[in-house]
Formats: structure tokens, C-alpha cells, sequence
């Protein structure tokens, strides 16, 4: 009989999208190696683009590649924010190439978690399995590491979207605007990403079951977008249009219920959640993936502080190491849990406010709501999650 080996690690980050890899990656920074479990077979890059605001950039400079980034896409004129729409596979293959090689372990589903004391034992789909001092659950919405924690599932906001990006080879000439547009109960909207691409998207009221339809037939979501901004202007059409069959995609919008995080574990002794996997939110805000960059880079401050400053000469056993890891995760448990209830609350009554149709709320929102709904956009984004510099590290 073959042998399964069992690997050691000392930490463990389960999911390679931008809030694993920006966890790595800040860890890198700091000198402590982590390795990251990737289900996939390759980087996921589903939803093709995403805008980046003011928040998302400090964290990326925090982790020294903003400006790499910043030089291939234009600024969206905004008020006072810093506004960018990236493409997702560039940004996790520029995360990917900083990291030391062999951090990202492709086809690595975790199964389940097991509790051996002072470690985690991850039980992976291949049959082999890995023990941890620190494992971190950044594997998105239905996460595994969430539902170890004892975090409920989220919940079906009522709405969905479909999102997609256009190419236009020669260029499409147009200024870096976001366009959005409101009527109906749909919200659509369209950004350049870069010199020769749009990324749109458009969320609608809908069902799970509708949606079970939808999502295999991307000339049924097409043709569903077009007929919903058919009385907008030309160019929104034209971005619809322009449109790859395979570059359509479709997914029904969950939150976790906010007062979930207020009552419930984003850490437990050696174990966390980040991105996703701890705030699954609406798209309304724009601050999916700007969060998920926050959490990276508190996370890997806090468990550096942790693990690197200790006093000199100190020789630790297993349960004063373990300690100071829950202390760490606690730290960034306590900076996040706020800040993500606050992002969570945020996105669903703008999204609420922004999608509600009929002649009272078009009247309310024509006289002050949307300039409401667009402060608290602007106001949740001017953020700073801090540098990742921690003092008395040796």
C-alpha cells in the first residue's frame, strides 16, 4: 500500500483569491511563510474585474504593488477617491508572481478539520493530510473554515447579477467613467478596464430557481440585459453587445445577516476567517474585494505581532506559541468585526434604496437619496487598514 504523508506547516491559508493571496503575500512581506490550498486547478478569476477604490489601493501599496498596477488602468473621475477597474486575473497573477514559489498549491480541496490540541489536521480531497498552527479560511462564500467556526450560511439577498466583459482589440476610445443608471428595480452599470476593455455588470430582482436557468445559458443572460437597458444610451447596448459568450456569467447575491459577526466566532484559538469567507456582501458598494485586501493586511500585521515579537531569549513551548497566535487572531478579530458589519449593512440598504422602484422612491431618490446612497459609497471607501510595519519584530 501506498503511504500518505503527512505535511507540517505552520500556516495554512485555504483559498487562493485575492484575501489568500494578499494574506501570503503580507506575510511574505514580514518573513513568515505561509502555504496557500487552492481547490481549483488554476487561479479563479470568476467576475473578470473588479474597481478598486481608495481603501483597496493603501492596501495594495501596504503590500508594495500598487503602483505597479495603477500604471496599466486609468483613474475613474470621482469625488476625492481613488477609483480603478482591474482585471481580476491580473491582479492575483501579479500576487502570485511576488510570492516565494510553492506557496500556491493548486487542486488542494480541504474536506474537513479536525482539532488535535495545539494544531489543525486538514483532511484534503486526495486523501492526504496536513497539520497547521495557524489555519485562515479565505475560501469564499461557502466556506468551510466559516462553517467550522460556527458561522450560519449566508443568506439570499432576493437578487442577482449578471456580469460581463467586453474587448475591443483596436481600443474603445472612451473616457474612464463609471456609468451607472437605475429604473425598473435594475441597477446596471459599465466601467473601462484599461484601453481595450469594459467591464458591466447588472443586478435585479430575481429567484433561485429563475436563476438555475440562467446561469447555464449566457445567450439567455445576453439577451435578458439588453432588454432591461434597451432605453439607455447607445454605448450601454454596445458594451452588452460586444460581449463573448464565455466572458457572461451569473450568480444569485448572498450577505452574511450582519448581527452573525457581532454574535459569532471570526476566530477560535488558532483558527480565522477573511474576504468572503467572513463578509459575503452585496455589490452595491463596490467593497467585495476592497475589504478582502483590508483583512490581509490587519491579518498578517496581527499574526506577525504575534508570532515575531516575543522577548529576546525566550524559548516557547506549544502552548505559550499557541497563545500568542489566539491572542493575534483575537486583535484582528476585534479590528475587523465592526468595520465588516458596517461594510455588510452599508452595501444592502444602498443596494435597497438604489433598486426600489415606483413614483414615491424615484421622487425620493431624485431629490436626496442617491446623493445619500453615494456619500456613504465615498465615506465607507476613504479607509486605511494601516501598514503592515510592526514594531519590535526581529
Amino acid at each position: 500500500m501506498q503511504e500518505i504523508m503527512e505535511i507540517e506547516e505552520d500556516i495554512v491559508i485555504v483559498g487562493g483569491g485575492i484575501a489568500g493571496l494578499t494574506t501570503a503575500l503580507g506575510l511574505h512581506r514580514l518573513g513568515l511563510r505561509s502555504l496557500v490550498l487552492e481547490s481549483s486547478e488554476s487561479l479563479r478569476i470568476a467576475g473578470f474585474a473588479l474597481t478598486l477604490w481608495t481603501n483597496a489601493w493603501r492596501a495594495l501599496d501596504a503590500v508594495g504593488f500598487g503602483n505597479s498596477l495603477r500604471e496599466h488602468y486609468p483613474l475613474i473621475p470621482s469625488r476625492g477617491n481613488e477609483g480603478r477597474c482591474v482585471r481580476r486575473k491580473e491582479l492575483l497573477e501579479t500576487m502570485e508572481r511576488e510570492l516565494p514559489h510553492g506557496t500556491l498549491r493548486y487542486s488542494s480541496k480541504v474536506v474537513s478539520i479536525e482539532d488535535t490540541g495545539y494544531r489543525k489536521l486538514l483532511h484534503l480531497a486526495d486523501g492526504s493530510t496536513l497539520k497547521t498552527k495557524v489555519l485562515i479560511g479565505c475560501d469564499g462564500i461557502n466556506s468551510l473554515v466559516a462553517k467550522w467556526l460556527g458561522l450560519p450560511k449566508p443568506v439570499y439577498s432576493g437578487r442577482s447579477a449578471i456580469r460581463g466583459f467586453a474587448e475591443y482589440p483596436d481600443g474603445h476610445g472612451f473616457h474612464p467613467s463609471l456609468h451607472v443608471y437605475y429604473e425598473g428595480g435594475v441597477r446596471y452599470g459599465y466601467v473601462p478596464c484599461g484601453a481595450n476593455c469594459f467591464y458591466w455588470f447588472c443586478t435585479y430582482y430575481s429567484s433561485l430557481q429563475y436563476d438555475e436557468g440562467m446561469q447555464e445559458n449566457p445567450a439567455k443572460m445576453k439577451q435578458f440585459v439588453l432588454s432591461k437597458i434597451s432605453h439607455l444610451p447607445k454605448q450601454a447596448a454596445e458594451v452588452v453587445e460586444m460581449t463573448e459568450l464565455d466572458s457572461i456569467s451569473c450568480s444569485p447575491l448572498k450577505l452574511r445577516l450582519p448581527w452573525n459577526l457581532l454574535l459569532g466566532n471570526i476566530s477560535k484559538g488558532n483558527v480565522c476567517v477573511a474576504g468572503d469567507a467572513l463578509h459575503p456582501m452585496t455589490p452595491d458598494i463596490g467593497q467585495g474585494g476592497c475589504s478582502a485586501l483590508e483583512d490581509a493586511v490587519v491579518l498578517a500585521r496581527c499574526l506577525a505581532e504575534a508570532l515575531l515579537k516575543k522577548p529576546r531569549n525566550e524559548i516557547q513551548n506549544e502552548e505559550e506559541e499557541y497563545a500568542r497566535i489566539q491572542k493575534g487572531l483575537e486583535k484582528y478579530a476585534k479590528e475587523r468585526r465592526w468595520r465588516s458589519f458596517r461594510l455588510i449593512s452599508a452595501a444592502y440598504v444602498v443596494g435597497f434604496i438604489q433598486q426600489r422602484d415606483g413614483k414615491v422612491m424615484r421622487f425620493l431618490k431624485e431629490k436626496f437619496l442617491l446623493r445619500f446612497t453615494a456619500s456613504i459609497a465615498w465615506k465607507i471607501a476613504d479607509f486605511h487598514c494601516g501598514e503592515l510595519n510592526i514594531s519590535g519584530s526581529k
